[in-house]
């Protein structure tokens, strides 16, 4: 979880910098880690990152212990994310960058969230 709150404060300082794509992939990268992060609980390691999703689903959005709503917001800024870094004609605004960021503090929450109910178990 490390990992992702240093992306957070990447991408807070991105869109302070009004480094919009900067700030986009940052925050992804955030909710990236911090969903990896569930998967080496539970012992696992990606083999890519459209598979954590998939992962997320099959394990926890299935049992209802995580809402479909976050592997889709998972999914949409990964989407986001590949057009960033490939696509010669995106570009991020202000906007959008705002609403990764927030996106991707509940996010991290909501991922912390689940490790500590595993961590209980």
């Amino acid at each position: 979880m490390r990992a992702a709150e240093k992306w957070l404060e990447e991408a807070r300082k991105d869109l302070g910098g009004e480094a919009f794509n900067s700030s986009l992939i940052s925050s992804y990268l955030a909710m990236f880690h911090s969903a990896r992060a569930i998967l080496f609980f539970d012992g696992f390691r990606e083999k890519g990152h459209y598979c954590i999703a998939r992962y997320l689903g099959e394990k926890y959005a299935k049992k209802e212990l995580l809402e479909t709503k976050w592997i889709e917001l998972l999914d949409y800024y990964r989407d986001m994310r590949h057009n960033d870094q490939y696509s010669t004609s995106f570009f991020a605004t202000e906007k959008e960058a705002k609403k990764a960021l927030k996106s991707a503090q509940g996010f991290v929450e909501t991922m912390r969230k689940l490790l500590e109910r595993l961590s209980l178990q």
